[in-house]
């Protein structure tokens, strides 16, 4: 088999994590380095022993010849730098968000897949150890049928200053640049677990967001940080998201419910829980299902220790087994771990949430990427709500 040569555009924190697990993957090298400051791509570089540096893209892709270029520079300039990319003959990880907007999404999807290459996102959580055990389960009809609402809550820790502090200090920062300034940069994740189980029409989305006190007192200017989204598609599945920087514990947490059963994911803890529909008589109502969720709970906390101890548990765990897969698409010119419709989607949901919470102007029906649908904007105190209502 042969090696695939790998490179990363983007020297920043993210890319350690990416190539700590490339080197967990066989038969794949990281040939190159490159970041506009070229002292990071260097320090990347003797960090992680790496050939070769550069600070210019179309030279790396010209000198380096990667087969997979890794992309984990801000959103801002994913677009262009996978479009250099793809045009060049290298496949694309591009780190989440997978661009800035749904249109960029499809305009690059489209380039991938005229150029016969693979494109992927960033969305590493998807391939979690308890995410792809609910999968199976979905798989094997664990629900009894299509699922009928999934639910996803993100949570933020605004106690990390380094992160938080030059965001709000300066109003020129990358993140407040972004359509959805802080909520961009870090929703991704939990839109695209319901992206996964939603049709790709919506019928329905109403939005709720507000700053909360601890960012109004951290000088949070315009920024917004707390944010609920009700979502419809047109099968009638619903879907609820939250992102939080206040609700502690945080909350990571992904639940799907069916007809004939449910599952809850909580990815702080690597948990999964069966919830089943089964009826018990009388007062073993409060007795069976309690005993029959503790023993899971002991179970999965038993499942951890096990694999840690075996070096199979890492925290990175879903990266890893995402870029792996992405790997072997390529080399088997199979379909990419994560669906195009599923990126797509994930990317409309965000402009249409962003647009809402940031509204540039008036908005209108043709300006959505949902089509036939009709816009209609409550204000209720300092929060708004828009609700997507589809025309009769």
């Amino acid at each position: 088999m042969n090696t695939l040569r790998i490179a990363i555009i983007g020297c920043g924190k993210i890319a350690d994590q990416h190539i700590a697990a490339i080197r967990r993957i066989s038969n794949c090298e990281v040939v190159a380095a490159c970041d506009r400051e070229e002292l990071m791509a260097r320090q990347l570089a003797e960090r992680f022993n790496i050939v070769s540096v550069f600070s210019d893209a179309q030279q790396m892709l010209k000198a380096a010849f990667p087969d997979v270029v890794h992309i984990t520079t801000p959103p801002q300039g994913h677009f262009l730098l996978a479009k250099q990319c793809l045009e060049a003959g290298s496949h694309v990880y591009l780190e989440k968000p997978f661009t800035v907007t749904a249109a960029e999404a499809e305009e690059l999807i489209a380039l991938a897949e005229y150029k016969n290459l693979k494109i992927t996102a960033g969305h590493n959580y998807q391939f979690a150890p308890e995410m792809v055990q609910m999968r199976r389960l979905v798989a094997d009809g664990f629900l009894g049928g299509k699922p009928l609402h999934v639910e996803s809550y993100w949570a933020y820790d605004l106690g990390d200053t380094s992160y938080v502090g030059p965001l709000l200090g300066s109003k020129t920062h990358w993140v407040r640049q972004l359509p959805g300034q802080l909520y961009h940069n870090l929703i991704s994740h939990g839109i695209a677990r319901l992206a996964e189980f939603l049709d790709k029409e919506i019928s329905n989305i109403t939005v709720l967001s507000h700053q909360s006190q601890k960012l109004k007192s951290l000088g949070g200017q315009e920024v917004q940080d707390e944010l609920r989204v009700l979502i419809r598609d047109q099968s009638g599945t619903t879907a609820f998201f939250c992102f939080s920087t206040q609700i502690k514990p945080a909350l990571n947490f992904f639940r799907i419910c069916g007809a004939k059963n449910s599952i809850a994911v909580d990815f702080t803890g690597g948990d999964l829980i069966c919830c089943d529909s089964k009826s018990y008589k009388s007062y073993l109502t409060y007795f069976i299902p309690p005993l029959k969720n503790a023993r899971q709970h002991f179970w999965n906390g038993l499942s951890n220790i096990f694999n840690f101890l075996r070096g199979r548990l890492h925290q990175d765990f879903g990266m890893k087994e995402l870029i792996e897969r992405f790997y072997q698409s390529i080399r088997d010119k199979s379909a990419p771990p994560i669906s195009y419709r599923e990126i797509i989607l994930t990317a409309k949901i965000m402009d249409e949430i962003f647009k809402q919470v940031y509204p540039p102007g008036a908005a209108s029906p043709e300006s959505s990427p949902f089509l036939k649908n009709e816009i209609r904007a409550d204000h209720i105190g300092k929060e708004r709500a828009i609700v997507l209502r589809q025309n009769a």
